[in-house]
């Protein structure tokens, strides 16, 4: 393809999507995004790439999003699960309001992509996520993988009135019941006590195997118990025309960090979305490796 040079007033891109505050260099050629100036306002247009010929400095403010995804969209700012785009073809699968799943997609991200500790330090490995979940890590070492995913569900449980349906198990079969209508501290105290308690191990017991990966669902989780064992929690489910499902996952790790949501290492094409393919052997996350007969569902 032969690219022509625009003014800097006239920006032809693959595909229109959300990127941060920048100054678009002249003569370089942007894959990804299809704009076009109007007023103090980028706009889409048509497909095609572009170059610049002279510097142009825009807000992200100004750019409109699409339902393409890639890797570009890494240092893109979204206000929370349900902002992030989809690839071409899909769309999000119905959830019944006020159902976890609808709850889920709700929950804010934070500006700030960086995943900290629970001592406040940065954690060494910042490559794994897309995005960072605006919910408290709390200041021990306890809210590591399984404990992220029981925190979100307690949470949406006490959200929806219902703290009584707040229950976990340890390895032995006792139950942890959250107090009726706690108060934040009582349930933050309640949840480090199932912290120290409940592991993957325990969790796994506490939920029904689903068939396939192919079902998936928001809220369901991927989990292999044990020690070592993880555990991520499926924030969003979408699916084509021919019925093939895609996932966003989210997961806290060790030490205890913020929880947050995970590019795709195996297609950055698709990122953060993965494929929910039964034929596919293993499902690879940045840290673990997770296998389609591991995905569990609340009861």
């Amino acid at each position: 393809m032969q690219f022509q040079p625009l003014s800097s007033f006239i920006l032809l891109l693959f595909s229109a999507q959300v990127v941060p505050h920048k100054i678009w260099e002249p003569n370089t050629v942007y894959p990804g995004y299809l704009l076009r100036h109007s007023g103090d306002r980028l706009h889409p247009t048509f497909h095609a790439s572009f170059q610049i010929t002279s510097n142009v400095s825009f807000h992200h403010s100004s750019f409109a999003p699409s339902h393409h995804t890639s890797e570009a969209q890494n240092n893109t700012l979204f206000d929370q699960v349900s902002d992030i785009p989809l690839p071409p073809g899909y769309h999000r699968i119905e959830t019944v309001t006020g159902a976890f799943g609808s709850w889920l997609r709700q929950i804010k991200l934070k500006e700030d992509k960086t995943v900290y500790l629970f001592n406040g330090q940065k954690k060494s490995n910042q490559s794994a996520q897309f995005a960072v979940l605006d919910i408290p890590v709390g200041k021990k070492d306890l809210q590591q993988c399984a404990d992220a995913v029981m925190r979100l569900r307690a949470s949406y449980l006490l959200s929806i009135g219902k703290s009584e349906l707040i229950s976990f198990s340890d390895n032995n079969s006792r139950r942890y019941d959250c107090p009726r209508d706690p108060t934040p501290d009582e349930f933050e105290r309640y949840l480090e006590d199932v912290y120290a308690h409940c592991s993957t191990a325990s969790l796994e017991k506490q939920l029904k195997r689903v068939e396939g990966i192919s079902e998936v669902m928001p809220g369901d989780v991927l989990i292999k118990g044990g020690s070592p064992g993880h555990a991520v929690l499926v924030m969003d489910v979408a699916i084509n025309g021919a019925g093939r499902r895609i996932f966003t996952i989210a997961q806290s790790y060790m030490p205890a960090q913020s929880i947050h949501l995970l590019k795709n290492p195996a297609n950055s094409r698709i990122s953060p979305w993965y494929y929910a393919d039964d034929n596919v052997p293993e499902i690879e996350t940045p840290e673990w490796t997770f296998y389609p007969g591991q995905l569990r569902r609340w009861q």
